[in-house]
């Protein structure tokens, strides 16, 4: 483009056009030079037994990967670790949005690596944008102490709305963690909701963190997440707040005597504690220990891991289905004449569900029946 300062118009003022500027990228450099070698899975499962952080992290990405190759591939290294699982305390943590729970995660990791030993596995689940479908995966920022701690891993994870199937993809994560030497592993919820419930079946201990003043006692009566919780902590107890921290504690207590009885015959206990001053931290843990040696004594520790196993099956069972017939070419050229029929008042919405499942089920290959001898 020539430069209008060179016109007849502009008296004395000449400018150059100057130098072309190289290219940025070097012709010389081979692009395929500094490509990671692929591992393969067995390749992969002996680094992960052997503790290897980097090829821990790889694993992680095939599994919450949803490139089929890179599925099948994932689901032969689980089964290759799942002999080596199993040793392990697992933790699941949830509370209100502001409760402190990537704070808590933070003091109740430096406390027991420190008074413990051992290793510990942080899987955080972060919420995912509807709009954009991003996420900030920043929980291991607020973890400031346990980030650069040695015998540490945290790993945040998209929700991408599949909440279900991240559920599936952490769990699997937890075997791959605990076959390469992670004794502690801590799984915090995106919050209060759905997924509670999914964060529930795949961990031992169950801790919900509450803060005061966040309702009457009519709220802690309430059920749902009260109902699952092995033990609740109210964070924040500290400075003018620890009378109210109290106060909430009772009423709570109060409120777990109108529950039915667990199912482990343990009575949740309730404790005040402060992440930001780390007071409190043992005897959090302390309740922790107490009920795993509970749990284990009286045989509902191993019942509840098999009840997990089962229920993760059918859980897995569900989800295939549902992929298998929204992926089916048949469904997928009626499913939007369905919707139109539907918004049209044409048929119900029942009818037209079941239509679509007459269709795929008569789309699949019919079975094979052995013939008479």
């Amino acid at each position: 483009m020539e430069h209008p300062e060179n016109s007849s118009e502009y008296a004395g003022l000449q400018v150059n056009s100057g130098v072309e500027q190289p290219s940025i990228i070097n012709p010389y450099l081979k692009r395929n030079r500094f490509r990671r070698r692929e591992l393969t899975a067995a390749e992969m499962v002996e680094g992960i037994t052997k503790g290897d952080i980097t090829i821990l992290s790889q694993a992680v990405t095939l599994v919450e990967s949803v490139n089929p190759d890179h599925q099948a591939k994932a689901q032969e290294v689980i089964n290759k670790c799942l002999p080596f699982s199993g040793n392990s305390i697992r933790i699941g943590i949830s509370g209100v949005p502001g409760a402190g729970k990537s704070t808590s995660i933070d003091a109740f990791g430096i406390h027991v690596l420190k008074e413990h030993g051992g290793r510990l596995a942080v899987l955080a689940i972060d919420p995912s944008s509807e709009r954009t479908k991003g996420s900030i995966l920043g929980d291991k920022t607020r973890m400031e102490k346990l980030s650069i701690h040695p015998d540490s891993f945290i790993r945040p994870s998209p929700t991408a709305g599949s909440l279900g199937g991240v559920a599936r993809k952490t769990r699997e994560t937890i075997i791959l963690c605990e076959a390469a030497g992670f004794d502690k592993i801590f799984v915090e919820t995106v919050g209060v909701g759905q997924s509670e419930t999914a964060c529930h079946s795949m961990v031992d201990f169950f801790l919900l963190l509450q803060v005061a003043g966040t309702g009457d006692e009519l709220q802690g009566i309430k059920r749902g997440i009260m109902e699952i919780s092995d033990g609740i902590v109210i964070n924040k107890c500290d400075g003018d707040n620890v009378d109210r921290c109290h106060m909430a504690a009772t009423n709570f207590r109060n409120a777990l005597h109108f529950f039915p009885k667990t199912e482990s015959g343990w009575m949740p206990k309730v404790l005040c504690y402060s992440g930001f001053y780390g007071t409190g931290i043992k005897e959090v843990w302390d309740m922790i220990y107490e009920y795993v040696d509970f749990v284990k004594d009286n045989g509902y520790f191993d019942y509840r891991r098999n009840e997990q196993a089962k229920y993760w099956m059918y859980e897995t069972i569900n989800e295939q289905l549902r992929l298998n017939f929204y992926h089916n070419p048949t469904i997928r050229q009626q499913l939007q004449a369905a919707e139109h029929s539907v918004l049209a008042g044409q048929q119900t919405s029942f009818i037209a569900a079941q239509q679509l499942l007459d269709t795929y089920y008569n789309s699949l290959p019919s079975p094979l029946v052995p013939s008479n001898p």
